[in-house]
Formats: structure tokens, C-alpha cells, sequence
């Protein structure tokens, strides 16, 4: 055996990772050495451009690491987050319905206009195909079939008719109620809670993330239901007429469902991904236009737009997946669609040449087939946006289910007589946000009524906790404050709060570097 020692700094091309091969780092004067045992007798790999032509062919075929949404992620969530089990569709229908059960009666007035409507429908090619042949030879059946078909359509669009009226109005009502859900438990967290989530995400949660919701029962379901019912009763009424064609048609619509089931997860993932990225670039624009006098006085337009730009770029990345991901959705699907009515014909006319059924059976076999076709069709795309708005609620009910601050529902004592005399006892305070940075390290500080006090410092020395401690926005780590001698915790909030004027200019992200507050203790009874 050989020993090649080789000191470098350049990059392999190709990995050292033969079982033979030892890899050894040392660091020496800021350069890396790279010690390499290997077997003389075993050359190193190399790659032909027919194989990284190959393997490039793998990344982008459906499957390949090109279409892996997580390396998107460049936030790089950890192992927790990514572990931790999404909402299920089941889940989420459930929070849905629990915010329109006080109007249930409009939902049950759409299923079962729904029913009514595919009940009808489904029965349309029966009478039509009967229709046609019974033209051959005349008589009354043809007129009394005419009569039905007539009356289907009618009952199919009145009760089509309803079923969307119905439909529409609970949409309505699961937008109002998650919105007026969500915007009341934001109102009610920790002030911490605004330290860490960002004002864009938000109002994008309250926006676009609950306007991608509205479609879950008038489009989604609506036709996810229609079409299963419709698709059931095809089926059954293939294998009536011919259980070898039947079950042929069936396994091609097995096939569909499973590509379903995979293309309905993908959007589900690209749909997270992109109410995040689309949250993260309202951030941005938000920062950057409420703040133009900023930006314009430093010149940095160009570096907020790059930052814009960057979001979009992901945005761009995850759309142009999921365009993809689709298209080869309507490949199988026009693919497998017309493959079953080559089918029908080959093997239905095999069956016709043999006198195993009649040509009015097979024209209501294609009938009922396509049907059945289009039917899984619009279940899969369907399926698809219902997994997208469901990735898109996970954030929505996640922040509908926080805990609301026991400071705004808790009631202490009231002062009947307040002097306004304040005292900071030892205090000691870090912000949740940043625990180890100590902002306030036991402070004493003693105001007495009517006394004019200024607190001058440098920016983040601790003005603005002060009085953030005193509004009660937060609790110190260590010690305490008195008003009038009273721990300020045991007093009423909300009568705390009212006794005292505040004035605040509240810092903006990144680019405000000062902060000014006004406030006074006041006496009054009246609160003027």
C-alpha cells in the first residue's frame, strides 16, 4: 500500500468516499491539509458526461430532487418543526365547521340540493342513449323518454342552482367567522408575541391565507361531493351492463386516484411555502414604503429591492414547481381518459361482433365511462385546491388556538385615592425574544408625585422598559414596582392603564434608530 500525502486548497471534483480512502483535516496558518490513504491499486472514480447528463435527467423526472419543496426552505427549520406532524384534512374540516355550525342549516340545504342535482344528472345519459335508439323505431318511448330527459334538466338546475346559492353564503359566513376568530386572539396575546411574529405575516394571515380558505366549501367540497356521488353511480351502473369493462375502467381510475393522492400532497407543501414567502415579501414592501423618507435619505432603494426581489424569485420557484407538477397531472389524466375509450371501443365491439351486448349498451358503456373519467378528474383537481387551502390554514389555526394574556383577563385591586408616586425596586428585565441580553440589571428609581423626571440615554440603554414596565406590557425578571407603595401586579390593569397618558413612537424593523416617549402620571379622578 502507498501512501500519498497531499496538501491543497483546491476542490475535488470528484468525493472521497471509497471504504479504502481515510480523510484527515488539519488546520495549519488558516490552510488545510488533506492526508489521503488509499489503495494504489484502486483508481479514484470518475464521472462521464453521459452519467451527469444522467443523473441531471434523474434530478428533474418526477421524483428527482429537483421537485424536493424543503430545499426551498433557505430559513433551514429545524429538526423539531420538521418532524412535527401537519394538519390533516380530516383536522382541518373539522375547525371549519365548527365556525359555521351556527348556520348549519345553510350547508344542509346545499348537500342535499347536491344530491338532488347529481342524482338527476347522473341519470341524464341513461335516457339520452335510450332516446336515440328508441328513434329508430318510432312510437311512444321515444316521447316518454323526451319528457324525462326534460324534467332531469330542469330538477338538475334548480337544485344546481341552490346547491350554489347555499354554498356561496357559507363561504361567506367561514370567511367572516375565521377572520373575526383570528383578529381576536392576536388582539389578546403578550406584547412578546409582536416582538417575534412580523406585522406582514400577520395581516398576510388575515388576508390571503383566509381569502385561500373561502374556497373550501363552495368549490372544493361542493364538487369533490358532486362528483363522487356521480362517479359511484357510474360505476355501479358499468358493471350492470358489463363487469369486464367495468372493471377495466375502474383499475384505470385507481390509477388516476393514486396519481391524485401524490399530486394533492405536493400542493399541500407548495401551498405552505408559498403563503410564507408571500407573507415574508408583504413584510418587506410594508418596512420599505412606511418608512420612504428613511430609505430615501440613505439611498438604499436598490438593497430593498433586491430583498423584494428575492422573495418573489422564491416565489417564482415554488409556482413554476407547482405548474409542473400539474402538467404532469393533465398528462395522466388525457392520457388514462382516452385510453378508456379506446377500450370501451376495442373491447365493446369485440363483444357486439360476439352478441354479448347491443350497440345501445355500449353507446351508454362510453357514455358512462367518460363520465366516470371526468368524474375522478374533477375529485383529483379538486382534491389538489383542497390540499392547498388546508396547507394554507395550518399558520391560520395555529394562531387561532394561542392563549390569550391573563393580564387583559385578570382584575385586581383599584386605588381609590391615587398620588402617583412610582418606585422601581431592584429591577432586573431581558426581553422573551432575547433572554440572555440583559436590558435593565437591578435598577432603583423613585418618583414622587408631581415631579417632572427625564430619563436620558443612550439608544438601548433601557428608557423605553421602562416605561413598557410600567404600562405592565411586560413583567420584570427580578424585582419590583410600587405605585403608591402597591405591587404593581396586584393592581387592576386595565384602571392602571387608564390612569396614565402615554405617547409612543414604536420602532419600525431595521431602520429606526431612536425612540421618543411622553408620558405622565395622572392624579385626576376623572382621567382628563
Amino acid at each position: 500500500m502507498t501512501m500519498h500525502l497531499l496538501s491543497t486548497t483546491r476542490r475535488f471534483s470528484t468525493p472521497l468516499s471509497h471504504k479504502s480512502i481515510c480523510r484527515h483535516r488539519r488546520s495549519r496558518n488558516g490552510l488545510i491539509s488533506l492526508r489521503v490513504v488509499a489503495a494504489s491499486s484502486i483508481p479514484l472514480p470518475s464521472l462521464s458526461v453521459d452519467s451527469i447528463k444522467l443523473k441531471r435527467l434523474k434530478e428533474v423526472l418526477p421524483g428527482g430532487r429537483w421537485w424536493r419543496l424543503e430545499e426551498e426552505d433557505e430559513n433551514e427549520r429545524s429538526d423539531a418543526a420538521k418532524k412535527k406532524v401537519g394538519l390533516s384534512v380530516v383536522t382541518a374540516l373539522k375547525r371549519m365547521w365548527v365556525l359555521v355550525a351556527e348556520d348549519r342549516w345553510v350547508v344542509f340545504i346545499g348537500f342535499v340540493s347536491l344530491v338532488g342535482a347529481a342524482c338527476s344528472e347522473i341519470c341524464i345519459p341513461h335516457f339520452l342513449a335510450a332516446s336515440i335508439f328508441a328513434a329508430q323505431n318510432g312510437g311512444a318511448l321515444f316521447y316518454n323518454n323526451a319528457k324525462l330527459l326534460v324534467l332531469l334538466c330542469l330538477t338538475s338546475g334548480i337544485c344546481s342552482g341552490l346547491r350554489g346559492c347555499c354554498f356561496a353564503i357559507a363561504n361567506m359566513i367561514l370567511v367572516r367567522r375565521m377572520r373575526e376568530t383570528l383578529y381576536n386572539a392576536l388582539l389578546f396575546q403578550e406584547i412578546s408575541f409582536f416582538d417575534e411574529e412580523t406585522v406582514g405575516d400577520l395581516t398576510s394571515r388575515l388576508g390571503s391565507d383566509c381569502q385561500q380558505v373561502s374556497r373550501v366549501i363552495g368549490n372544493d367540497l361542493n364538487l369533490i361531493s358532486r362528483n363522487i356521488l356521480q362517479g359511484a353511480g357510474a360505476l355501479i351502473y358499468l358493471l350492470v351492463l358489463s363487469w369486464p369493462l367495468g372493471l377495466s375502467t375502474m383499475i384505470i381510475c385507481c390509477t388516476l386516484s393514486t396519481i391524485m393522492i401524490i399530486h394533492g400532497r405536493y400542493q399541500k407543501k407548495a401551498a405552505k411555502l408559498t403563503q410564507e414567502y408571500t407573507a415574508s415579501a408583504n413584510e418587506v414592501a410594508q418596512e420599505t414604503l412606511s418608512l420612504m423618507r428613511t430609505v430615501r435619505v440613505y439611498g438604499t432603494e436598490m438593497q430593498e429591492f433586491k430583498r423584494y426581489e428575492t422573495w418573489l424569485e422564491k416565489l417564482y420557484n415554488i409556482s413554476f414547481r407547482q405548474s409542473m407538477a400539474y402538467g404532469f397531472w393533465s398528462l395522466s389524466f388525457n392520457y388514462l381518459y382516452h385510453s378508456t375509450q379506446v377500450l370501451a371501443v376495442v373491447i365493446g365491439g369485440i363483444f357486439i361482433m360476439s352478441g354479448r351486448i347491443t350497440a345501445e349498451k355500449l353507446t351508454k358503456f362510453i357514455l358512462y365511462s367518460e363520465w366516470l373519467i371526468l368524474s375522478t378528474w374533477w375529485i383529483g383537481d379538486n382534491w389538489s385546491n383542497l390540499m392547498q387551502s388546508v396547507g394554507a390554514s395550518e399558520k391560520v389555526f395555529r394562531l387561532m388556538d394561542l392563549v390569550p394574556s391573563t393580564y387583559s383577563l385578570s382584575e385586581g385591586r383599584k386605588l381609590e385615592n391615587l398620588e402617583g408616586r412610582l418606585q422601581f425596586v431592584n429591577v432586573s428585565f431581558s426581553y422573551p425574544s432575547r433572554p440572555t441580553v440583559h436590558v435593565l440589571r437591578q435598577v432603583h428609581l423613585s418618583i414622587q408625585p408631581n415631579e417632572v423626571v427625564a430619563i436620558v440615554g443612550l439608544s438601548g440603554s433601557g428608557k423605553s422598559t421602562l416605561v413598557n414596565l410600567l404600562l405592565r406590557l411586560y413583567d420584570p425578571t427580578g424585582g419590583q414596582i410600587l405605585v403608591d407603595d402597591n405591587p404593581i401586579g396586584e393592581l387592576d390593569i386595565k384602571w392602571l392603564r387608564e390612569s396614565i397618558g402615554f405617547v409612543g413612537q414604536v420602532r419600525t424593523a431595521e431602520f429606526c434608530k431612536k425612540m421618543f416617549f411622553l408620558f405622565c402620571f395622572l392624579s385626576v379622578p376623572n382621567n382628563c
